[in-house]
């Protein structure tokens, strides 16, 4: 909840010094170089320094799996459009979706939703304030109840996402093995790392702590080449550096194929989008340019090509248009139903709700207008958050 953790000499009575069993850390000397760290390193990041459960609650949603630049340019348009629990669970899906364009795993939003007209429904319009009842509503899984309950509320309880778990592992000396003793031992640790309590209202321990555990892992203790002279507990590492990880689950490459096509409507320029199912497994609902197959676009040139990475594929995407009024081969050839495919007017796309390759094709083609990004001095370049209740899902 609160940037500015308190100084040591505010260090809870009850943390007494002591070694963590089995990784020979003493917790209060780390607590004590990594708040003073935090204090003086700290991003200045939208989301930190309030005191609206609501928004930490969306923070927590929209980074998971999601690089925080990304977050940072939908978070504050995101709350303006819906600024209340209230205002989010009252708003049809379709412009929640619209508002999450771009950020990608669209399940993240639907769940959202579902889950603020549950509190107005079932718990009066109040966010639960604990992890374990927090963990009620729904799409909520284990790390994001725990980061809630942390940080808006203070709860003693350890957030541990991939940026915490590579630090501990670094910390102790031990391999990334990827197995469920790996992660206990992990949680094991993190937890006996929190602070116990929180002092007073102006004090969030435990939620200062996990954020600072974060904020390690994504500016200093980097998957790759960490800044080890940088960091405020090197003294304490026993691995000081790169340690064993599994390999990595190779890239597939596929191709895929687009339809551009624009007319004019009076004095509007109106585009054709192809709405993808309600009961479709990835992005039901969603709006995509229509997808084409790849021997309709044998001997035809792209007018853009672009690479997409989702999970572990790369798509290498084409995009056509007619070559002219006469050329109707490519709109033959989609295989979507006439039901399916909208008019879209251009001014219009920014409400509409395009998947992120459909919004990123727009505006390379000057389609659709670019919002200028708003970037963090010292943005780190992986994802910062995980969940594992996420739905793989496709572009």
């Amino acid at each position: 909840m609160h940037k500015h953790p308190r100084t040591e000499t505010e260090i809870d009575v009850n943390d007494q010094p002591n070694l963590i069993d089995g990784s020979g850390l003493d917790a209060v000397l780390f607590r004590r170089k990594l708040m003073s760290w935090y204090r003086s390193h700290a991003r200045d990041l939208p989301w930190r320094g309030i005191n609206d459960p609501y928004r930490t609650w969306v923070s927590e949603v929209m980074l998971q799996q999601t690089r925080v630049a990304a977050v940072i340019e939908h978070y504050e348009k995101f709350l303006l459009r819906f600024p209340t629990i209230i205002s989010l669970a009252l708003a049809p899906e379709p412009q929640v979706l619209a508002a999450w364009s771009g950020l990608g795993y669209y399940r993240r939003a639907r769940m959202l939703h579902r889950a603020a007209k549950f509190v107005m429904t079932e718990l009066g319009g109040a966010l639960p304030n604990t992890s374990a009842s927090l963990r009620t509503l729904p799409g909520i899984g284990e790390y994001t109840c725990a980061a809630i309950a942390s940080i808006a509320f203070g709860e003693s309880i350890a957030v541990v996402d991939g940026n915490v778990e590579r630090v501990l592992l670094r910390l102790t000396g031990r391999p990334d093995e990827g197995t469920a003793a790996s992660r206990n031992f992990v949680v094991k640790q993190a937890t006996a790392l929190v602070p116990r309590r929180r002092l007073d209202e102006h004090h969030n321990a435990a939620g200062d702590h996990n954020q600072a555990m974060m904020e390690l892992g994504a500016t200093i203790c980097l998957p790759r080449a960490p800044l080890c002279l940088h960091c405020p507990v090197y003294s304490m590492c026993l691995t000081r550096g790169e340690h064993l990880t599994q390999p990595r689950t190779l890239q597939r490459s596929r191709p895929a194929a687009y339809l551009l096509s624009l007319r004019k409507n009076g004095t509007a320029t109106e585009v054709l989008l192809e709405k993808r199912a309600d009961n479709a497994s990835l992005m039901p609902g969603m709006f995509e340019l229509p997808p084409l197959p790849q021997d309709a676009v044998e001997g035809r040139e792209p007018i853009l090509r672009l690479r997409h990475s989702i999970t572990n594929t790369n798509y290498y995407v084409q995009v056509f248009t007619p070559r002219g009024s006469q050329d109707r081969g490519l709109r033959r050839a989609v295989p979507a139903a006439k039901t399916d495919l909208h008019w879209t007017r251009t001014n219009k796309l920014a409400s509409v709700p395009l998947t992120g390759l459909a919004r990123k094709i727009l505006q390379r083609l000057d389609v659709m207008a670019v919002q200028p990004l708003q970037m963090p001095e010292d943005e780190e370049s992986q994802p910062v958050k995980m969940e594992s209740e996420i739905a793989q899902e496709s572009f």
